[in-house]
């Protein structure tokens, strides 16, 4: 009885006993104070909107070419006897310089051969003058009328005066094929590649070298289409001449881990479009490429150099030059108010560049734009300005 009793009673008394101390652990549990969750406010860099007048310029690239190059090719055949030591790959000259003679023995003799005769056409048409004055002088004194040509020699003169033209004009071809045994340099420049050398027989058509010219040098820029709204280039018209504006291009290339700098002019454009690219070519124009100039380590701007070129464009009015990061979507940007909250604001791009924006209209003076890449933005949300330099910044 007494273990039915315990089977009982014991358990009834621990579950009240348990009761009993959890209604106590709940009463006597500490009150939690519940406020609202605290939004933080998210900082951002802002850079105030500035009025500015800018100079656009468009970038392109291409390799230096000559502005002359030409084939030296001999008129007359001969073996070569003197060459300058000028004419040497790489080599410089002067305009008019000789720099191949080729043997000149055969042409003088023709010289002397066509000298002597236009001396033997001359005696012969003196003496046909000669005896044309007997002829007529007989016929006078013994004849009645007037004489026949034949017996006043016309026709014989004539024969001798064409006799004499004819060697005089074998004795101009003459001087000028023994003026032609010396080639001379048309213009100052430079050898490209030498083809002969001391004793070799060329002939009329034999390529000798290949030079070209050093007054300037020409650099072939690709443009695309869009970036022909920023530049005025020269360009030319059928019966009206070509534009006078020639933009300043300033030229860069990297020559000995150093990068040097030129300046020259964009002087017209090719005669077609690339159908292949749809781009047009302005031909940039550099005087003297291979003086010296004011930093005596520049290399010259040698022919095959590979150059990136800044083209000078037009001239804007009261544009806004932003980073590019504050462009949000095709025409959007986020302005900070002066309650510090961000306002969507669409505005007028100009140019959209690599590394910033150019904006024209919807944007006033002084005016922040925010540069922040929140992932999230809400018109009307609060901000906080990063930068120590504006005076606008909140807490």
């Amino acid at each position: 009885m007494i273990k039915l009793l315990l089977k009982i009673v014991l358990p009834m008394a621990t579950l009240a006993v348990a009761s009993a101390w959890a209604w106590k652990i709940f009463n006597d549990r500490p009150v939690v104070e519940t406020r609202p969750p605290e939004i933080p406010v998210p900082v951002i860099r802002a850079v105030p909107a500035t009025l500015q007048t800018l100079r656009l310029t468009v970038m392109s690239q291409g390799t230096v070419a000559p502005r002359t190059q030409t084939t030296l090719f001999p008129e007359i055949a001969g073996r070569v006897l003197e060459v300058s030591p000028s004419l040497a790959d790489g080599g410089f000259f002067e305009a008019g310089v000789e720099l191949l003679r080729i043997d000149p023995t055969d042409y003088r003799l023709q010289v002397v051969q066509a000298e002597a005769q236009i001396a033997q056409a001359q005696l012969t048409l003196e003496t046909e003058e000669a005896q044309a004055e007997v002829a007529r002088r007989e016929w006078e004194s013994l004849g009645e009328g007037e004489a026949r040509p034949l017996l006043r020699r016309v026709p014989q003169i004539a024969r001798a005066r064409a006799a004499l033209s004819s060697a005089q004009a074998a004795l101009a071809q003459a001087e000028r094929n023994l003026e032609k045994t010396r080639i001379a340099a048309p213009f100052a420049g430079r050898v490209l590649r030498k083809n002969v050398d001391i004793g070799q027989y060329v002939t009329p058509g034999t390529s000798v070298a290949t030079i070209y010219s050093v007054d300037y040098a020409e650099i072939r820029l690709p443009l695309p289409d869009e970036d022909l709204a920023y530049v005025d280039l020269p360009l030319s018209y059928r019966g009206g001449g070509s534009q006078k504006r020639q933009p300043v291009v300033l030229l860069r290339a990297e020559f000995g881990q150093r990068q040097h700098s030129w300046t020259g002019r964009i002087v017209r454009t090719d005669g077609t479009i690339d159908p292949r690219t749809r781009m047009i070519h302005a031909i940039a124009q550099v005087a003297d490429p291979y003086g010296r100039g004011p930093d005596p380590d520049r290399p010259p701007l040698a022919v095959g150099m590979f150059v990136e070129a800044e083209i000078q464009g037009r001239l804007m009015q009261d544009v806004v030059a932003l980073p590019r990061a504050a462009l949000r979507g095709e025409d959007q940007v986020l302005v900070v108010d002066s309650e510090s909250k961000l306002r969507f604001r669409r505005v007028s791009v100009v140019r959209l560049e690599r590394e910033r924006v150019l904006i024209d209209s919807g944007l006033a003076e002084g005016e922040l734009v925010s540069l922040a890449t929140l992932a999230t933005v809400v018109d009307g949300m609060k901000v906080r300005i990063q930068d120590e330099s504006n005076p606008q910044e909140s807490p």
